[in-house]
């Protein structure tokens, strides 16, 4: 009561306040495990231990990570738990192996119970907030990146979290135009919509988080899917939806973009991209809805829509600290369509040592094949390999001088488009090793006789080329067959297998699970995984590669070899390669495009490292202010040594050229400057043929 009277009176005394908050948070009761869980962990660890590529053993030290890993998944911002709380649950952290393996995960229940108990506590406290106006003058920084510090040790130490958290939340919304009354109001049904989430978690919920962080302990791509998730699931897969086409996971509070789907809406516009965070979703020309702290399934549900439906969505970019400039992307709601996955080419003029090359772009968003119509026996059914033929006799025909393959951002597809395409630019031979868990190498060679592309070539790929794009590149470099261009890729060279556990268990809605169980290796042993391809001709990116990459996920499987298998290079590249490093290093020091790209990506870069951000308004506004200037000073720079015209405002800089298009015309400048070298080293290099045997790591 005398709290009640408390806030009753601060409302009172507040005139300047629109409207009165309370803290009305329920408290719920406990999520217990259900009877058929004990059943699910007993056969996903007996799987794990039998099947997974590492033949792991759910043991003392693996209970650790699974009981580290559980509680970042709940809390990995540290702004919920105590201190103590953490303590207290110490009891259980070597005995998570057992009681998985048993199926006795009680305390898992638990933990989550504890969460939800001080979820509400943290909830009723910012809504509290918001009956009092924060001083934006005051000079304080909020730390929102908490994950390498401790639990908060106090009540007191955890709500200072609080209040900077809220103002900071606060001071993002006022910055947009909003008053503190629109402000506030907008947070109150943020924070109580974000418990009302967590409050709905179901059991089924509670045990997929954990069963994940038992998976995820044994590498990034095993993972166990609830029943329900198993559904949307196959829902995606089937691509038989209406949305934008891109895989979505909640990071934090924000619904953070996985991947984009090769055909989709999103990959069309190109504007998205992975990391990039969802803050707000509008329908058609309607208001914004926050969507900060929503669960992922509303999310989802909210961004799909009829087809031919617009849908705007503002969107956080990938590393820029809260409170950062947004943008917003508009997309019309469509199904993934395998035409829009195609192949594409482009014929561009570039101009070097006063002649003119004209060079082939063909552009490959994924390894797709029309399975459905290769199952019926249709002979004219399409494919990655099948279009690049095409797409190269087409553009032959035009007379090109060399052919650039754009991978940037496929992140793969069926494995056997990528030999497939192989055996187009090499005569015959392997072209990747697969190892399973038992030890058994199968090795898949190119199923043509002959290429039917013998000259100049550049694969460009970047951090986001993965999986089958990697064998692609791996199969042209090791051969010598091209060079590749770009940033180190992915380094996904693992194999999954699904195995529904309904086959397992004497009872249906088991879920199912995902599951690793081999690893892709170069034809000279080494493998793609964890380092990827890396390029022989390296390229500036904006991708943060501490973050992004299969080397930057802790349990990632590691790099390793297997005895080569015997193949024959095509030629030896050492010598060119050598002079494109050369005159690359020597063109972007004169290059305005190139120098505006080193930049553009330096700024990104200083953006990336911050972990904390003001909360005076007057200095947020300086400095958001400052970085959008600073970015039309670049341009301006860039325009004005191009001879070309100044943009007058920052609103203009979305007609400028993009980093992706200069970064594909250095790569087209290098295939013209191999197409030069035609006459001379090149020509011999490439006419040679000689080299056989296994060759030595470029790695």
């Amino acid at each position: 009561m005398r709290e009640l009277l408390r806030r009753l009176l601060l409302c009172t005394v507040l005139a300047s306040a629109a409207f009165c908050v309370s803290a009305n948070v329920e408290t719920f009761p406990p999520v217990e495990m259900q009877e058929r869980h004990p059943g699910i962990a007993r056969n996903v660890t007996k799987i794990i231990e039998q099947m997974h590529y590492s033949k792991p053993q759910l043991d003392n030290s693996l209970s650790s990570a699974v009981f580290d890993g559980y509680l970042d998944t709940l809390d990995g911002n540290r702004m919920y738990f105590l201190a103590g709380d953490i303590a207290s649950f110490g009891r259980y952290r070597y005995e998570l192996d057992e009681r998985t393996r048993s199926g006795q995960i009680e305390p898992v229940f638990d933990i989550f119970n504890v969460f939800r108990e001080r979820t509400t506590e943290r909830i009723n406290y910012a809504v509290e907030l918001l009956s009092i106006e924060p001083d934006f003058a005051l000079e304080e920084e909020f730390r929102f990146d908490r994950t390498e510090l401790g639990w908060p040790v106090s009540e007191e130490e955890m709500k200072e979290v609080w209040r900077q958290k809220v103002k900071s939340d606060a001071l993002t919304l006022v910055m947009t135009g909003k008053t503190w009354a629109e402000s506030a109001e907008i947070l109150k049904k943020r924070y109580e919509g974000m418990y009302k989430r967590i409050a709905q978690l179901t059991a089924d919920d509670v045990f997929e988080t954990y069963m994940n962080a038992v998976a995820h302990t044994m590498d990034p791509h095993s993972g166990y899917l609830s029943p329900q998730q198993s559904e949307e699931y196959r829902i995606q897969m089937s691509l038989s939806y209406d949305g934008i086409g891109a895989s979505l996971q909640p990071v934090d509070d924000y619904v953070t973009i996985v991947n984009i789907i090769a055909g989709g809406p999103a990959h069309i516009d190109g504007r998205l991209k992975p990391e990039d965070r969802i803050t707000a979703v509008a329908e058609g020309d309607g208001e914004f809805v926050d969507v900060i702290g929503w669960r992922l399934d509303e999310v989802v549900q909210r961004i799909r829509g009829p087809g031919g439906t617009l849908v705007r969505l503002q969107i956080l970019p990938a590393g820029a600290p809260p409170g950062s400039p947004q943008k917003v992307v508009e997309l019309t709601r469509d199904k993934v369509k395998l035409e829009e996955q195609a192949a594409k080419s482009a014929l561009v003029e570039v101009p070097f040592e006063d002649q003119t090359y004209r060079i082939g772009v063909i552009t490959v968003p994924s390894f797709y094949q029309d399975f459905a119509a290769r199952s019926r026996g249709e002979e004219d059914y399409k494919s990655t390999s099948r279009d690049v033929e095409r797409l190269i006799t087409e553009l032959e025909a035009q007379g090109i001088d060399g052919v650039v393959m754009d991978l940037r951002q496929n992140g793969g597809g069926h494995l056997s488009e990528a030999t497939e395409l192989s055996g187009l630019f090499i005569d015959g031979g392997p072209v990747v090793q697969l190892r399973e868990t038992q030890g058994n190498i199968q090795v898949l060679d190119d199923p043509s006789d002959s290429a039917i592309y013998d000259g100049p070539l550049a694969v460009l790929v970047d951090r986001f080329s993965a999986s089958a794009s990697e064998i692609f590149a791996a199969a042209i470099q090791d051969y010598e067959r091209g060079v590749i261009i770009g940033q180190q890729t992915f380094g996904k060279g693992s194999v999954q297998n699904l195995f529904n556990l309904d086959r397992f268990l004497s009872s249906e809605d088991n879920g199912q699970l995902t599951l690793t169980i081999g690893k892709y290796y170069r034809v000279t042993g080494d493998s793609t995984q964890n380092r990827g391809v890396v390029p022989d001709v390296e390229l500036p990116s904006d991708v943060d590669v501490e973050t992004i990459g299969e080397n930057t996920r802790e349990t990632a499987l590691p790099w390793d070899r297997i005895q080569a298998t015997r193949f024959n290079a095509e030629s030896s590249l050492d010598e060119a390669i050598a002079v494109l490093q050369d005159h690359q290093a020597r063109y972007a020091a004169d290059d305005p495009d190139f120098e505006f790209l080193l930049k553009e990506f330096a700024a990104l870069e200083r953006d990336r490292g911050r972990v904390s951000v003001s909360l005076n308004l007057a200095a947020r506004e300086r400095e958001q202010d400052e970085y959008q200037q600073a970015r039309l000073a670049r341009e301006n720079e860039r325009r004005a040594a191009l001879g070309l015209e100044a943009l007058a405002t920052v609103d203009e800089l979305e007609s400028a050229m993009t980093p992706e298009e200069i970064l594909l015309e250095q790569a087209a400048r290098m295939v013209a400057e191999m197409a030069s070298l035609e006459g001379g080293p090149q020509r011999q290099l490439l006419s040679t043929g000689s080299a056989t045997g296994e060759a030595a790591p470029r790695l």
